[in-house]
């Protein structure tokens, strides 16, 4: 900007009494002044264009090169691609880990529901193990039992008297004839033992070879009781679910 300053004594105060004078004087101060302002204007030109010569350039516009262009859209490429990839990784395990552990809870029920069907099967086989056990056991226990009640009557032959006594008790009344059957070599202990008091009751013992040693019949007019040791045996092994003979 030209400061007004610099061009200040080049002017002179303009007068109205200067047009119209045609005096010599007037007119060559006149052309003086034009003269004077005309050189001011110029000066203030020059000054003007030194100013904007001297004055910074502005900085050109920058060029970019097709192989920079190329550049910077790769780089703008390859940053969207690593964006978008982290993106959709993070994504991707969000949703595998979703995935993941929907199957790993189907997998455990499935494997839960597995380990309670072994733990029913188990169960059932510890059950069938033990009724088999248990069934063995009873077996063996009848298989003793009948070897030693066997062993018994022979080692000890007075075991028939409570066997006698047991049946005869049986009865709430007695009814004639009242017979009392045994075995020849049972009859001759109970006769020996309890033979006076049965006579006395009313009954008769009755010699018969075949009935078992152990064991006996007594037959009265409304009564039959078999007492022998067979029978009682089988009796107690329909009871027990075993089927059991006393002679097998």
């Amino acid at each position: 900007m030209v400061n007004s300053k610099d061009f200040q004594p080049m002017f002179k105060r303009w007068e109205m009494t200067s047009f119209g004078d045609e005096r010599a004087s007037a007119v060559a101060e006149r052309e003086r002044q034009a003269l004077e302002a005309a050189h001011a204007h110029a000066h203030a030109q020059a000054m003007a264009a030194q100013r904007a010569m001297e004055a910074p350039a502005a900085p050109a516009a920058p060029t970019i090169s097709e192989e920079e262009l190329e550049a910077i859209r790769e780089a703008a490429r390859q940053q969207g691609y690593a964006e978008g990839h982290e993106a959709g990784l993070a994504t991707g395990h969000a949703s595998g880990y979703e995935d993941g552990l929907a199957l790993g809870r189907a997998e455990a029920a499935a494997e839960l529901t597995h380990l309670q069907g072994i733990a029913t099967e188990f169960g059932n086989a510890v059950t069938e193990a033990d009724e088999a056990i248990a069934a063995d056991v009873l077996e063996l226990a009848l298989h003793l039992a009948r070897n030693m009640v066997r062993t018994a009557f022979e080692v000890r032959p007075e075991l028939i008297l409570p066997v006698v006594r047991e049946a005869v008790d049986y009865l709430p009344t007695l009814q004639q004839p009242a017979l009392l059957i045994l075995n020849p070599e049972d009859a001759l202990i109970v006769r020996g033992s309890i033979g006076h008091e049965l006579e006395k009751t009313g009954w008769r013992i009755v010699e018969d070879g075949g009935i078992a040693r152990g064991g006996c019949r007594i037959d009265t007019a409304s009564n039959q009781i078999d007492a022998q040791i067979a029978s009682r045996w089988q009796r107690l092994a329909h009871a027990l679910g075993r089927d059991l003979q006393w002679l097998a």
